[in-house]
């Protein structure tokens, strides 16, 4: 499978009828913004074919201890680092 193309929020509002060509070609594009994927243009078939969304409820309380015994000092470490 190929990568899908990159376009920003500016480059895919002055190329939307190029993008939707693209789509019913069967090949997707992912729109940025700062840099961030935000949305994709996928064609309708890739759409119907996949699975449908899956709920996050059965994630609840996944994360915990994630961050050690004492998330606080944790994260104020991590940001120190961010700060050097």
């Amino acid at each position: 499978m190929t990568r899908p193309a990159r376009k920003s929020v500016g480059d895919a509002r002055n190329q939307l009828p190029a993008l939707l060509a693209e789509a019913e070609k069967g090949r997707a594009t992912v729109i940025t913004r700062h840099g961030r994927s935000i949305a994709a243009i996928v064609p309708v078939a890739d759409l119907e074919r996949g699975e449908p969304q899956r709920a996050l409820t059965a994630l609840a309380g996944s994360g915990k201890g994630l961050w050690g015994r004492n998330s606080t000092r944790t994260l104020r470490r991590l940001r120190d680092e961010w700060n050097r």
